[in-house]
């Protein structure tokens, strides 16, 4: 077979595009594909590595012997390609690269492998993405509606390797399937409209969560194949939950099989390790300077948006990306060509991305883990931003778990920490994370955060879930927190799900229910979540009491009434001026006995009264329960 018919699965065009850094779809090129050349079914492998002198590919099909099939280098791409055939789905594969900058050959798994082997074996397999038959059209075509600005966006956000193990079979993984079954049914209960999964590609480390890759366009192996991964999200689809996954451009392992010095040169890292390593995580950085380093990135991006449906990207450590002092010190970063510290070509990078995405997949969403003050993180391009839809605001969770740790007689003197946030948050379109970063590293549960006896600890939670769902902004809370798990989180093991025999974290369960579905069906509690219509104060300055009072609004101007209530004292008769008068429901109570609370409110609702309070014709003299929130809708709303 000649040369030419080797190759010609990969077309001039292809790396044209490839080399210039703008082939948006590079994962029908390179890596390994199941086709058919000169009338002969095989598989055809490409791989850059544009440094070596000899590339071949070996596996159990050639007995891992290096001769066997070589690759031809096509012309000055630096992509080697050939055609093997008679090789099969499910073929265990490696590239064998010798170059004069390695001591000795190298045997590297596939940068774009589909599949990879069960660690701690570490090569890639061919796998056939098309064959699997979604059954989420209805999904796909309405999914648009759940991303907008003014839809309920209530995150659950989930590491898939310790949601839930089996423990009377030595404590394993459950599969792709088992949890397409028990983890669908429990979120579409919970009322929550999306998960999010921590990184779902392949990484060797079970400890690193998935924040270490090695295999940046193949479905961990732990849980199943990367059929059984679409079955899990097709699964999720036609329950009308959507899917987003961590994605980690901003950092890469050192594995000798995986991307770092790939061909003997440093190929998708820079060379100097001022910009190319961060020493803190022991990892590679990306040359996002690079263009096939670029195209790499965005093309895998596209790829779990194309091939397994996922719904957005939640983009990791961006504030790692923007700064080229991050993690740092003095001494040991270089500065851009100007002289400052903006990584100017991941910034670019990051544009470039979300301009892409968003361009080819409109129905989807981009959020930036970003944990500093950059500017227009969530703003378009257009007018100067990096262009993602969502930014975590670290600030708000920062702040509030702060405040929510001091004892409740010291909180007075800290109630700027909770009305601070008033002054920013409609400067970006806001995410609330309570994530899994808060729960570990001897940070502590969020239960265990709570000051005073386990009674007040838990009335804080309800109180904490209270606050975050009824400010502005869309919300994210890391699986355990909706039990009250008590102890840290811990990935090798389940959460504690006996906990639920308890009637306290039975309560917690149904609290975080109940605030998802009415932040669902309240059109004030969601609508005005990014927009500064959709909020206003009755009362923030009542410091003496730390009491909050708020409302929130629909398009339509309908509103909710809430009052949050930081100490134990419970407060009486406490007048709280309102918009209109007539009958106002109660439609939230943290404080509820069916939240294992103490049972103080105000028995279903309230009239208000024409007595004007806090420059409002009318009000209300609410109950305001011991570290209770309770909220308010008119009758007529």
């Amino acid at each position: 077979m000649s040369a030419e018919q080797m190759t010609s699965f990969i077309s001039e065009y292809d790396l044209h595009l490839f080399n210039e850094g703008s082939h948006r779809r590079l994962y029908e090129r390179m890596g390994a594909h199941l086709t058919e050349q000169g009338g002969k079914k095989g598989v055809h492998f490409a791989v850059w590595a544009p440094s070596a002198k000899r590339v071949s590919v070996v596996g159990d099909f050639n007995n891992w012997d290096p001769n066997a099939n070589l690759l031809s280098l096509i012309g000055g791409s630096g992509v080697w390609a050939s055609f093997v055939p008679a090789l099969k789905e499910g073929t265990i594969y490696k590239y064998r690269i010798e170059s004069d900058f390695l001591p000795a050959p190298a045997e590297k798994s596939d940068p774009f492998g589909f599949a990879a082997e069960f660690r701690p074996k570490t090569a890639s397999i061919v796998w056939d993405l098309s064959k699997y038959k979604w059954q989420d059209s209805e999904w796909m075509q309405q999914r648009e509606k759940f991303k907008q600005l003014t839809a309920p966006i209530s995150i659950y956000e989930v590491h898939l390797g310790s949601w839930m193990r089996v423990p009377e079979e030595d404590n394993r993984f459950m599969t792709y399937h088992e949890l397409a079954d028990k983890l669908t049914a429990y979120v579409k209960e919970m009322g929550y409209t999306h998960i999010e999964l921590m990184p779902i590609a392949e990484h060797p480390l079970d400890s690193s969560w998935g924040y270490q890759v090695t295999g940046y366009f193949a479905p961990t192996s732990r849980f199943g194949t990367p059929d059984d991964f679409m079955f899990f999200v097709d699964t999720m689809h036609q329950n009308g939950i959507g899917v987003l996954v961590d994605w980690v451009p901003s950092h890469f392992p050192r594995d000798g099989h995986a991307l770092g010095t790939f061909d003997g040169t440093h190929l998708y890292e820079h060379a100097d390790p001022r910009v190319g390593e961060h020493k803190e995580w022991g990892t590679y950085v990306f040359n996002y300077s690079r263009y096939e380093v670029a195209n790499f990135l965005v093309s895998n991006a596209l790829f779990w948006l194309d091939k397994y449906h996922i719904d957005g990207l939640r983009v990791d450590a961006v504030a790692s990306m923007l700064y080229r002092d991050y993690g740092r010190p003095d001494g040991e970063w270089l500065p851009n060509q100007y002289g400052s510290r903006e990584n100017l070509e991941a910034i670019n990078f990051l544009k470039n991305l979300n301009e892409i995405i968003y361009s080819e997949y409109p129905s989807t969403m981009t959020i930036a883990e970003e944990s500093t003050a950059w500017p227009l993180v969530s703003r378009p391009t257009y007018v100067g931003g990096l262009g993602f839809g969502f930014k975590w605001d670290m600030g708000w969770m920062h702040d509030t778990l702060e405040y929510m740790t001091h004892d409740s007689v010291y909180r007075k003197f800290h109630h700027n920490q909770l009305t601070f946030r008033t002054l920013y948050a409609y400067s970006e379109n806001f995410m609330l994370p309570l994530s899994h970063d808060e729960v570990v590293y001897g940070k502590r549960s969020l239960l265990s955060k709570m000051p005073g006896d386990s009674w007040q600890q838990f009335a804080n939670l309800r109180l904490l879930f209270g606050y975050m769902w009824t400010v502005p902004a869309k919300k994210l809370l890391f699986m355990g927190g909706e039990i009250a798990q008590r102890n840290e989180w811990y990935s090798e093991q389940s959460l504690d799900w006996h906990l639920l025999d308890s009637d306290w974290h039975k309560g917690m369960n149904k609290w975080c229910r109940d605030l998802n579905m009415a932040y669902k069906d309240i059109p004030a509690m969601h609508e005005g979540d990014c927009s500064n219509w959709g909020f206003e104060w009755v009362d923030c300055g009542d410091v003496e009491q730390s009491v909050m009072t708020y409302l929130r609004k629909a398009k339509d101007g309908t509103p909710i009434l809430v009052a949050l209530n930081f100490t134990p004292v419970p407060r009486h008769n406490y007048k709280v001026g309102v918009p209109v008068g007539g009958f106002w429901k109660e439609v939230l109570n943290s404080d509820s006995t069916e939240y294992a609370g103490s049972g103080q409110g105000n028995l279903g609702g309230l009239y208000a009264h024409d007595e004007p309070v806090h420059g409002r014709n009318h009000s209300l003299n609410i109950v305001l329960p011991p570290l209770g929130m309770v909220a308010f809708t008119p009758a007529n709303g």
